[in-house]
């Protein structure tokens, strides 16, 4: 009878190689997920705890409507503006012969300023182009331009615009350079050959293959403006209907007088946000497989 030697178990070894993620696994859990946990639960509760679909159907006021419809047109406007000078931005650096020290410090500047939001932002367009900000004095005395004459009102819908399309623009041309970068030589060489002209080269060749990465941006963009509150509410205050600041009231107890309401209002914007980052992430995708 021979001795078998004792089985060792195995050791149990704690994954070492995840202990990296482990603050942004945290970060998420705790500042993303819970909230929206609490957020999506809250939108179907009554405030005695029990299921209902009221919260849904309360948002179905003349109000909250308005402030939606306000929100995605703000959204639609700045992000197709957004899109367009971006574009033509990112194209003539890359495409347009301009010298090569101009690109790090746009891209520099757009890394900034796409991030430059809030009160901050709101406080610098008040000082430069608010009732008495430097710029509208400026054209006033020395060219008798008078902005609130010719109706321009910072403080207005059309204000936030012009506001938003500071950090708008800078995060088109992030996004977009890379997808310019990766348009192949060989493609418009070979459009030339065949005797196309540099219209019918952006027509034919560029545009559709960019096409996916262009529709996926302008989704992201219109994500990023639909959830801004901070600059919204410090350049217009309430006065300005949209759904940030009617929810960031609601968070205040001004308005509204039902929590739950103001769960379904954030559980909107939760959906459509998360439509148009479902379409970028789509659109992203596809455009990058086509650009490989």
């Amino acid at each position: 009878m021979t001795d078998t030697p004792p089985r060792h178990r195995p050791k149990l070894r704690l994954p070492v190689e995840w202990l990296g993620i482990l603050p942004f696994v945290l970060f998420a859990l705790l500042f993303l997920i819970l909230p929206t946990m609490k957020i999506v639960l809250g939108a179907f509760q009554s405030p005695e705890g029990s299921f209902t679909l009221q919260n849904l159907i309360d948002l179905n006021t003349d109000s909250i409507r308005s402030a939606y419809w306000t929100s995605i047109k703000l959204s639609l406007i700045t992000a197709l503006l957004g899109c367009a000078v971006g574009f033509a931005m990112a194209a003539a650096v890359v495409f347009g012969g301009l010298p090569k020290g101009i690109r790090g410090p746009l891209l520099t500047f757009s890394g900034v300023a796409s991030n430059f939001a809030g009160v901050p932002l709101a406080f610098a367009f008040i000082a430069t182009l608010g009732p008495a900000g430097l710029v509208t004095l400026w054209l006033k005395t020395e060219f008798g331009i008078n902005l609130r004459a010719m109706g321009f009102n910072l403080l207005s819908f059309w204000g936030l615009v012009v506001t938003y399309l500071f950090f708008q623009i800078p995060l088109m041309i992030l996004i977009i350079i890379p997808a310019l970068d990766g348009l192949k030589r060989e493609w418009r060489e070979a459009a030339e050959v065949l005797g196309a002209t540099a219209t019918q080269y952006w027509r034919m060749v560029a545009f559709p293959i960019l096409f996916p990465s262009l529709l996926g941006t302008f989704a992201l963009l219109f994500a990023n403006s639909f959830g801004a509150v901070a600059t919204a509410f410090a350049l217009t205050g309430p006065q300005l209907n949209i759904v940030p600041i009617k929810l960031f009231a609601q968070i205040r107890g001004d308005v509204l007088g039902n929590p739950n309401l103001g769960y379904a209002l954030a559980f909107g914007m939760i959906v459509i946000t998360g439509l148009a980052n479902v379409t970028y992430i789509v659109l992203r995708t596809r455009s990058e497989r086509w650009l490989k």
